[in-house]
């Protein structure tokens, strides 16, 4: 086409409007001063002559639909020429869109409440049904000894349990310490400082002992089985081992789910002894009680009822944390960023549940007289 000649053209009909040669950002410049121009009582525009069309081109077309209050469907376009379109009309419809209505601070944080709780009404929804599957997927394992993955099994255990045993055993030590010695500050006042003993055994019995555990590898290991799971996730590896005819719970869910109930109750004995001796520590060199009496102590303290309402605790928390942190890790879209909110999520929701649920589980303890 030449260069004086106009690319928008008025039909000799009257209001339809024919374009024709190339729109592309090379004649930006010529096709602005003709849309300037052009009618703007126009009912229609016939775009089948345009011979080569781009994304500036596009812009100045919906601009010149825009002039007569015309939609994209009033836009006669070859076919190779309508998807690039119908993508720039998206975007500049994404770009103009109404800016959110201006409401009450109120409304919003009630609207805020609600999807609070929706969203933990829908997770809960979903790990009980993750919970269900899993063990549906145990006890069709169960009956296959030869699909049992032992040594996946023993590898979790020794990440899980025997390399969060030096952690677990300080903290707990250092925790024991603590609360002994905050018993010798309100005792001491009283004369009763050999019953700091007794508040030290019954706290690490029947709480700490598995509470401090259960944070600790709620913390630990719910976000390494949700970050090595997305990871799984985002690469696609699931996937792959569906293709492969393999359940991808029975490979990465259940070894985890059983290292986890296995250890947890041991770490927590350990736990347990721990801030026992945490206490011994305290108790000899501030208030002055001999080791032989402190264990008397605590020998007549302990009972096996107190032991047995602590450590009963032990697999269900271990169930909660690894069922929470491989659901977080197959929720995982496929980006680094979504890696890192359900190991966040993961970590959160674990721990909550763990508190939750030891709360719950001291109320029915001592409504029971156990």
């Amino acid at each position: 086409m030449g260069s004086t000649e106009k690319m928008i053209k008025a039909a000799s009909a009257g209001r339809d409007v024919r374009l024709a040669g190339d729109w592309t950002i090379a004649n930006a410049a010529r096709l602005s001063r003709e849309v300037a121009g052009a009618p703007s009582d126009c009912t229609g525009i016939d775009a089948t002559d345009i011979d080569m069309l781009d994304s500036a081109g596009a812009l100045l077309l919906l601009n010149l639909a825009s002039r007569s209050n015309l939609g994209p469907d009033r836009i006669a376009l070859r076919t190779e020429h309508r998807d690039l379109f119908e993508a720039i009309a998206r975007a500049a419809e994404s770009e103009h869109a109404p800016e959110p209505e201006r409401r009450w601070i109120g409304v919003r944080a009630l609207e805020g409440i609600g999807a609070a709780c929706n969203a933990l009404w829908r997770n809960g929804i979903r790990l009980v049904g993750f919970l269900g599957l899993s063990l549906l997927t145990l006890f069709a394992t169960l009956l296959r000894p030869r699909r049992w993955r032992l040594t996946s099994t023993v590898h979790h255990m020794q990440q899980s349990g025997l390399d969060a045993l030096p952690l677990v055993s300080l903290l707990s030590f250092l925790i024991g310490a603590v609360v002994a010695f905050l018993g010798a500050t309100v005792l001491r006042d009283f004369g009763a400082e050999l019953f700091v003993v007794d508040l030290t055994t019954y706290a690490f019995l029947r709480e700490f002992g598995v509470l401090l555990t259960a944070i600790l590898l709620a913390g630990r290991t719910a976000s390494a089985f949700t970050a090595q799971i997305g990871t799984m996730q985002s690469r696609e590896e699931v996937d792959a081992i569906r293709t492969l005819g393999q359940d991808p719970i029975e490979l990465l869910v259940l070894p985890r789910l059983i290292a986890l109930v296995i250890m947890l109750p041991l770490l927590s004995v350990v736990a347990t002894l721990a801030g026992l001796l945490g206490g011994l520590v305290v108790a000899t060199l501030s208030l002055g009680i001999p080791v032989e009496m402190y264990i008397n102590r605590v020998h007549e303290t302990a009972t096996l009822s107190h032991y047995l309402t602590g450590l009963s605790k032990a697999p269900v928390f271990a169930l909660v944390i690894a069922l929470i942190g491989c659901l977080e890790g197959f929720k995982v879209t496929g980006t680094a960023q979504s890696v890192g909110e359900r190991t966040t999520s993961a970590v959160v929701q674990s721990i909550s549940l763990v508190i939750i649920i030891d709360a719950l589980a001291a109320v029915f303890f001592m409504e029971m007289g156990w």
